[in-house]
């Protein structure tokens, strides 16, 4: 009875690997052929449409068809009509049902419609190549690549990408705008400037000192050239904006100028007020 009982046991560890083996995810090989750039290249079928040659990229953020390319497999309709824009053009984000490489079936797979320059180039010099696979469908497999053989081995590994665009797109969108400063003195001081773009001089031209104002009582004249207010250059009128911004009503500051050749520092007391 022991000896039934263990050969029943032995039997059964035999067996438990094999079932394992049995359940776990069958593989599938497909060819593929190198290019003398070395890109990978393979033939797919896109919804039973094809075959198409795209180069298999695996750091490539997402898969790629050309327009004519798209068009002939039925891919570029109104799924696709909403646009976005990259570096390279306009882009349409769609959905291929089924895309095929050899025995490979893949459902759902996420692309993106473009005519990108470097597959146009690739294209042109070394035959036609109708687009990229890249992360949303190689990162659902296990892969090994035989260079001898030339020949891609994939095992579904049960992960589902998220689209890579889409996640970019809304990340974008997401994001908070930027809080523009703006830039304006904190106090009156009585005084305009004249800045011409094609103006090289260090500082900027006083244009005109209002009667009774802070800076008519400081001395300031209109002609003098202001190059610091308050220990800060004035090369420009948005640097005096910044410079003026940051001294409180009420506090006396050093303002250098250019009179007529010579340097000289006036004191002005900018005073409250819009």
């Amino acid at each position: 009875m022991k000896r039934s009982l263990l050969a029943v046991c032995f039997l059964l560890a035999l067996a438990a690997p094999l079932r394992a083996e049995a359940l776990a995810p069958q593989s599938v090989s497909v060819p593929f052929d190198l290019l003398i750039t070395k890109h990978i290249v393979v033939q797919i079928k896109i919804n039973g449409k094809g075959p198409y040659r795209v180069i298999f990229d695996t750091g490539a953020p997402v898969s790629l068809v050309n327009t004519k390319t798209a068009a002939a497999a039925g891919i570029l309709t109104k799924n696709a009509s909403q646009t976005a824009f990259s570096l390279f053009g306009p882009v349409a984000p769609t959905t291929i049902t089924t895309l095929e490489i050899g025995d490979l079936k893949a459902q759902s797979v996420p692309v993106v419609v473009m005519d990108h320059p470097t597959v146009g180039i690739i294209s042109k010099v070394l035959g036609p190549v109708e687009g990229i696979i890249g992360f949303p469908f190689f990162a659902r497999y296990k892969m090994t690549l035989d260079y001898q053989a030339k020949r891609m081995t994939f095992a579904p590994n049960g992960f589902e990408p998220t689209d890579v665009l889409q996640t970019l797109v809304t990340s974008l969108m997401a994001r908070e705008a930027p809080i523009l400063e703006p830039i304006a003195p904190a106090a009156l001081w009585g005084f305009t400037l004249a800045d011409k773009h094609d103006d090289e001089r260090a500082g900027v031209t006083v244009q005109e000192v209002r009667l009774q104002g802070a800076a008519a009582k400081g001395g300031l004249r209109a002609g003098d050239r202001l190059l610091s207010l308050d220990g800060r250059w004035t090369d420009s009128v948005a640097d005096c904006y910044r410079a003026a911004a940051s001294v409180k009503p009420g506090t006396k500051v050093p303002l250098v100028v250019d009179r007529q050749g010579k340097q000289i520092e006036v004191l002005v007391e900018p005073a409250p007020g819009l």
